[in-house]
């Protein structure tokens, strides 16, 4: 089953003013219906002028930007998020959650914020979640889950909260990214191989019940992945690397087309045929080529942190201009307010302040 076509949101170059703001970096968004959950290394959420303790998680709604109570605090970085009917999922380099005891993984009730029954043990670290096929697929860089082998990879049921013995493909490098699609997950990381198949570098296909690779999708990816997105015409993924690039390819594997950007590429998101890219560059360059140190060679236009690309790989005249050094961790869309979301570390989108959160 592939993704049903989605609505283009109306994306403004300008960021809304009602989006609550945050003091440390948003690595993290998820929704469930008008709700916009997030995590990161925050400690405080500033909305309408007041300023709110929010312990490296926080939601609001995402229609007005009012800040909810929905308040559980993590006493460590919070890097992935996953919501479901009935509850979100955090994971990141805490050790408790609301005084409990939850080492990397804690999952959280949607409204009221308490902590729920699941509780496992991380030997690493993790950087993805996902939601589907019943699991929650978590990867990242660890080797055991609850005291079992896991190699950057696992799933745990919904229902019962347990690890799933029978998922388990084997990356042999970190996992960044995590993606669903009916049956299917997509994996993207500095991995060289998944499930020992060849062709699966940075990029794999496996089946989200048994975890079986797909030998049939095998594209070439030059560089490390750290985002992917799903639309019906395909995969797009953020690659780091010299220079980033965002890239597409179709659900064989086949290259669809290629943008290159002057500094990594770390987020991806796709609505109404365009694709959102952020990460850390100032320039889109106007080939694929670039330089030693990711320069572009045969000219640029300026991109600061943010930039669209077209259904055809054209670069998309939207480039709002945010700030900072690392810049944009995280995009996702929101079909219910109908925008486009940004995490990260920037402070300024366009000179007005958006510290660490901004919606187009």
């Amino acid at each position: 089953m592939l993704l049903p076509a989605a609505a283009a949101p109306a994306v403004s170059p300008t960021a809304r003013s009602s989006a609550p703001t945050f003091n440390g970096g948003v690595y993290a968004i998820a929704h469930r219906g008008a709700t916009t959950y997030v995590g990161g290394t925050f400690t405080t959420a500033t909305a309408n002028g007041r300023t709110y303790p929010r312990e490296r998680l926080a939601a609001f709604d995402s229609r007005t930007g009012k800040l909810l109570d929905w308040s559980p605090s993590a006493d460590g970085v919070v890097r992935a998020l996953a919501a479901t009917d009935d509850s979100v999922y955090a994971a990141g380099d805490f050790h408790a959650v609301s005084g409990e005891r939850r080492d990397s993984l804690v999952r959280i009730h949607p409204t009221n914020g308490a902590v729920r029954s699941f509780r496992h043990t991380l030997s690493g670290t993790p950087y993805a979640l996902a939601a589907g096929n019943g699991r929650l697929y978590l990867g990242g860089s660890f080797t055991q889950v609850t005291g079992e082998r896991r190699d950057n990879l696992a799933a745990f049921s919904l229902t019962t909260g347990r690890l799933d013995p029978r998922w388990r493909p084997v990356a042999d490098d970190t996992v960044h990214a995590i993606a669903v699609t009916g049956p299917r997950v997509y994996l993207g990381g500095g991995f060289h191989l998944v499930g020992a198949v060849k062709g699966t570098l940075r990029l794999a296909s496996v089946n989200g019940t048994s975890g079986v690779v797909d030998p049939a999708f095998k594209p070439r990816v030059p560089a490390e992945v750290r985002a992917i997105a799903l639309d019906p015409t395909g995969v797009h993924v953020a690659t780091a690397g010299r220079g980033g690039r965002a890239i597409a390819y179709s659900y064989a594997g086949a290259l669809r087309w290629q943008r290159v950007f002057d500094g990594d590429a770390a987020a991806i998101a796709t609505a109404g045929g365009i694709t959102y890219v952020g990460g850390h560059f100032d320039n889109a360059c106007l080939t694929e080529r670039n330089g030693v140190k990711g320069g572009c060679v045969d000219g640029a236009r300026p991109r600061f942190k943010l930039a669209a690309v077209t259904a055809k790989g054209q670069l998309a005249s939207w480039g709002p201009k945010a700030n900072g050094v690392i810049g944009v961790r995280v995009l996702s869309v929101n079909h219910v307010a109908g925008t486009i979301e940004a995490g990260g570390d920037f402070t300024m989108i366009d000179g007005a302040d958006r510290r660490r959160f901004a919606a187009f």
